[in-house]
């Protein structure tokens, strides 16, 4: 096992990695330390529940275990799941001292920190990821957040867990799409952090595809590492850690007028980052050989390039700009943009020129 430390002083939290983290008494082992009291929480969905919930009930015998289950995918991700899960809690008479353990992916993640930073002011939580994306990302840095019917992510809250346990055996069970849809937060992070990241990736998609676990541990940490030194500088996103939503402008704006779950976060990010990509290399911030090896690697990474697939029709360009002006990087009624200088390094951009952004969008949106 291996443990990456988020450092925020007396709110500093481990992240463990390793195989075999969710087998019962490794489970009791790793969990305890964290457990304030006699009352436990398990936010969940019905097939990861099936899957890994007896583990986690055994392990945690001698306590008031509750199980939670939610409608699985980003659409049930909304108010009504957060008030049946409160209704949960309330009705199973859980305390100041229970703990809130999500068990799932990004969703039960998002979901289950927003109803522990909210019941009775905040209760303790941790997270127990289930798919390759919430081990690389929505697990780690505290944003918790349900949907509105507007825009993605828009009622949530700041708040921290108490441990990160990532079992990398578990991801043998993911199927294919939310598999990839991981490794586009991968990508992610050597666009915005780390150029060796990118080669390496380049170097071992072969092996990425295969779910070569050697490969994986390393990606793994190394996401997590960029990840809790970025949050560990700008907790609450008020400067550098803007960056981690590297394409994500885009794709909300993506997944919101598609539906949400009909495109993985995942999937939309890769399009999105090859758009903000686009974007930079037509502001003439990143060479356009950059912005191709960005789509390259992606497509060798069996991730969507372009708005074809998941969507009955493309979204049109106003359509695109009016849903991008929900994003929570707006400020002062004016978009800001994560956007690449190169491989490694980018930017949060607020000048920029309206006409290039609907030429770039253009090229997407009807080609």
């Amino acid at each position: 096992m291996r443990t990456v430390n988020v450092d925020l002083d007396d709110r500093a939290y481990p992240i463990h990695i390793g195989s075999g983290l969710l087998q019962a008494a490794r489970l009791r082992e790793l969990l305890t330390p964290h457990l304030p009291g006699k009352q436990v929480m398990v936010i969940t969905n019905e097939r990861v529940n099936t899957l890994f919930g007896e583990q986690l009930r055994t392990a945690l015998s001698n306590l008031q275990v509750d199980v939670f289950e939610m409608q699985d995918g980003e659409a049930h991700k909304n108010l009504t799941s957060y008030a049946a899960a409160l209704d949960s809690l309330m009705a199973k008479r859980h305390n100041r001292t229970t703990c809130v353990i999500a068990l799932g992916g990004g969703v039960v993640g998002d979901l289950a920190g927003f109803v522990a930073a909210t019941f009775q002011r905040g209760v303790d939580f941790i997270q127990v990821p289930t798919t390759l994306l919430s081990q690389v990302d929505s697990s780690v840095g505290g944003k918790t957040a349900v949907n509105h019917p507007s825009g993605k992510n828009m009622i949530g809250a700041f708040y921290q867990p108490r441990a990160v346990l990532i079992d990398t055996d578990v991801l043998a069970h993911l199927p294919a799409r939310e598999y990839a849809a991981g490794l586009a937060e991968i990508v992610k992070y050597g666009v915005i952090a780390d150029p060796e990241l990118f080669a390496w990736l380049q170097a071992h998609t072969a092996e990425l595809n295969a779910r070569d676990a050697g490969a994986l541990q390393h990606v793994i940490q190394r996401s997590c590492e960029i990840k809790a030194e970025v949050v560990a500088e700008d907790e609450r996103e008020h400067g550098r850690r803007a960056i981690l939503n590297f394409g994500h402008t885009f794709g909300h704006a993506v997944e919101n007028l598609a539906g949400y779950g009909a495109w993985l976060h995942g999937e939309a990010v890769a399009v999105g980052m090859v758009m903000a990509a686009a974007f930079s290399a037509a502001l003439g911030r990143l060479p356009a050989t950059e912005a191709e090896r960005l789509a390259d690697l992606l497509n060798a990474l069996q991730l969507p390039v372009n708005l074809h697939g998941a969507q009955a029709q493309l979204p049109g360009v106003d359509d695109m700009i009016s849903a991008m002006g929900m994003d929570k990087k707006v400020k002062d009624g004016r978009l800001r943009f994560i956007l690449a200088d190169a491989i490694g390094a980018v930017s949060v951009v607020e000048d920029y020129d309206a006409a290039t952004l609907r030429q770039v969008l253009k090229q997407f949106c009807e080609s």
